[in-house]
């Protein structure tokens, strides 16, 4: 998870998430959106966005960085 710069909150959480191409055809961005908003504070809800793979450093660690370009797309 990461934050992204916002006018009004300041940073909003984004969760970039890997499921399986299974569970792909039947769970959605907005499923999980909605699991959050009942089970979590308004505040800590994530922007959520799938991901194919994960960037990874050379000792097998999320390259955070590398994720911030794939918010410029959507």
């Amino acid at each position: 998870m990461i934050g992204r710069a916002d006018a009004t909150r300041g940073e909003v959480p984004v969760a970039f998430v890997r499921i399986t191409p299974q569970a792909r055809a039947t769970l959605t961005e907005s499923d999980l959106v909605a699991w959050c908003r009942e089970h979590m504070a308004v505040y800590k809800v994530p922007e959520i966005h799938f991901v194919e793979e994960f960037p990874l450093t050379a000792t097998g660690k999320v390259k955070k960085d590398a994720l911030l370009p794939l918010l410029q797309r959507v």
